[in-house]
């Protein structure tokens, strides 16, 4: 069964189809497309999507959605991003799927992947999410038209930097579950507090469906403020933490053999022991929203509770890597893809947990989208470092001068200004029986330094 017909594509964006043609895929990166794919030129500020028509049809394209006429087999609208748009509420408005969104300060991919694996596992092939971090105005609408017809659970990650843009994500993929994974000081360069994050993230449960539920991290100091804006909107409201009253519930928690943890959790009419694989209160939490959810769409909680225990890490949010180093081997845990304060505390914790022969060493990297309180937010990562029993301390971008400045000779530290400078001091830092902690905003580019010390094997 094809993905769309382009009959089907050019009812759904009002545009006008040449020759027919069926695809499997939908891309608007011609690097990513593949046989049977339809090509989305999209313009925009920096370049036109139109430029790569013949690439994508020479990677395999049947088709593309065009403004412009061209002579391959084509849909022509008058707007591509609209025509993104539109193709995306189509194919939310066709499928039977139980869907669920998810976003948070930290933790919305890990817990989308989760999710994932959690629903595929009692549904294998019929489970669909957005893939990457494919969170935006873009990559929502993107994700919802690469859903299949027949899919039974569809799970979507929605991220903003600014206040109202949740909104119109989850009103395009009408949520049946909306996640909150936590609230933090991300973006505020953007928002004056974390009141008025709460309240953006808090904007997903606008989208939600008749008899929707809304999933509220319990333990947050923004939970009610949350649970009042989800109450207009949704008919079930589940919190999920540690703390007493939470309705999914960690009752007990203890270390596993290879770094996660054992949990006993109750849910309503439920109960659940079971095993998560990758380390960190964090994924504590995680995988209580995730029982939350599957449990709210009718999933099976006992194959959620297996699939949590096989997960393996993400690349550049917890893959671990066994790297060859002088002498012997070293361990690397790539968190390199993004950073804020919370989510550098949570990572510095889980090395400060993670058994060494050799030392801790922690290569931080710029956090960015914070605003006038950058320095302050970087200064404060001195605590965690020195409760995480870090040895040596390699700071990378100009943001990290304050943090720097605040270690001064409390622990063996090097100052770099980017990711290329900070490749040589880490390879000639690193012995055998170190753990290494690679952390930071994804535009520092600390994974290319991932990259130099793994050989691309991460």
């Amino acid at each position: 069964m094809s993905l769309w017909t382009s009959e089907e594509i050019a009812t759904a964006v009002g545009g006008a189809a040449g020759a027919g043609f069926e695809v499997s895929g939908v891309a608007f990166d011609s690097r990513e497309i593949g046989p049977g794919d339809l090509f989305i030129a999209m313009k925009g500020e920096a370049t036109d999507g139109h430029r790569f028509i013949d690439q994508a049809f020479a990677a395999g394209a049947a088709g593309a959605l065009v403004s412009q006429p061209i002579d391959q087999p084509h849909v022509q609208v008058a707007d591509t991003f609209d025509a993104l748009n539109a193709l995306g509420r189509t194919s939310r408005a066709r499928t039977q799927a139980r869907v669920i969104g998810v976003t948070g300060s930290a933790g919305k991919t890990g817990t989308k992947e989760a999710l994932f694996a959690a629903l595929d596992r009692s549904a294998p092939g019929r489970t669909h999410r957005s893939v990457k971090s494919y969170n935006n105005h873009t990559g929502v609408p993107l994700s919802l038209a690469r859903m299949p017809r027949d899919t039974k659970f569809g799970i979507f990650e929605m991220g903003m930097n600014r206040a109202g843009e949740l909104a119109a994500l989850t009103r395009l993929a009408r949520p049946h579950v909306a996640i909150v994974t936590t609230i933090a000081s991300a973006h505020r360069e953007y928002f004056a507090s974390d009141e008025a994050i709460a309240d953006a993230k808090g904007e997903i449960f606008q989208g939600l469906e008749p008899g929707g539920t809304a999933i509220v991290p319990f333990d947050s100091p923004h939970r009610d403020r949350l649970i009042g804006a989800a109450r207009p909107y949704a008919a079930t409201i589940v919190t999920f933490g540690l703390g007493e009253g939470a309705d999914v519930r960690a009752n007990y928690v203890t270390g596993a053999p290879r770094g996660g943890s054992q949990v006993t959790a109750t849910l309503p009419g439920a109960q659940l022991s079971y095993t998560i694989s990758q380390p960190g209160a964090h994924w504590v939490a995680n995988s209580l929203a995730v029982l939350a959810a599957v449990q709210a769409v009718g999933g099976d909680l006992a194959q959620a509770g297996l699939a949590l225990a096989d997960m393996a890490g993400l690349k550049g949010r917890g893959a671990r890597t066994t790297i060859a180093v002088q002498g012997g081997e070293a361990l690397l845990i790539d968190e390199s893809y993004n950073a804020n304060p919370a989510s550098m505390a949570a990572t510095l914790k889980v090395l400060g947990d993670t058994p060494v022969t050799g030392r801790r060493i922690a290569v931080l990297g710029t956090m960015r989208e914070l605003g006038g309180e950058s320095a302050t937010f970087h200064a404060a990562l001195a605590g965690p470092i020195e409760t995480a029993k870090v040895d040596r301390a390699i700071l990378v971008g100009d943001e990290m001068e304050a943090l720097a400045k605040v270690l001064g000779g409390t622990v063996e530290m090097t100052h770099v200004p980017d990711a290329a400078a900070a490749i040589p001091v880490a390879r000639a830092a690193i012995g055998t029986g170190d753990a290494v902690l690679v952390k930071g905003s994804n535009s520092i580019g600390l994974s290319a330094l991932v990259e130099a010390l793994t050989g691309g094997t991460n």
